[in-house]
């Protein structure tokens, strides 16, 4: 079942957005333990009428995967979304995601927007079945002290060494 989440799903919550920054931190190249002070200053932060919070639970009403949206001057943002590795490849993210694309309906708006790490191949994926494209953004900077080069990645004629 697919809901908005409420104050009884705190501590499940919290637990979920931990396993999902331990998720993004390998995307980035690092093995980052959970964090449960950061996963609950991150839905502290939810608590707020720009973001919308959709969370999916299982027949016995466990907390499984969530949505996080956030609406900013006419456009929905999905900044999150995650599902239990268990329970992927089931269709919860689908149900999860449409929950999105239902808010931009209700909202009279056109689409999702969404920001995704170019390692991020499942989700990459997952939006391009959806019919999403690369809008125009690519964030550029100078390597960092330490950082290494994991790949190199062509945008348009030009080839970047991507770190991180």
């Amino acid at each position: 079942m697919i809901r908005t989440i409420q104050p009884e799903d705190h501590e499940d919550m919290v637990q979920l957005i931990a396993q999902f920054r331990v998720t993004m931190s390998r995307l980035y190249g690092r093995a980052e333990p959970q964090d449960v002070v950061a996963a609950e200053f991150e839905l502290a932060r939810y608590d707020d009428p720009s973001y919308k919070v959709f969370i999916a639970e299982d027949e016995e009403k466990t907390l499984i995967g969530y949505l996080v949206c956030r609406i900013i001057e006419e456009k929905v943002c999905a900044e999150s979304l995650f599902v239990l590795p268990e329970y992927r490849r089931q269709g919860i993210g689908t149900a999860l995601y449409e929950k999105a694309e239902t808010l931009v309906e209700d909202l009279e708006l056109e689409t999702v927007y969404n920001q995704v790490h170019p390692n991020n191949d499942r989700m990459i994926c997952f939006l391009l079945k959806r019919g999403y494209n690369v809008l125009n953004k690519i964030e550029v900077r100078r390597t960092r002290s330490g950082e290494t080069h994991l790949q190199r990645i062509k945008v348009g004629k030009n080839t970047f060494e991507y770190c991180c």
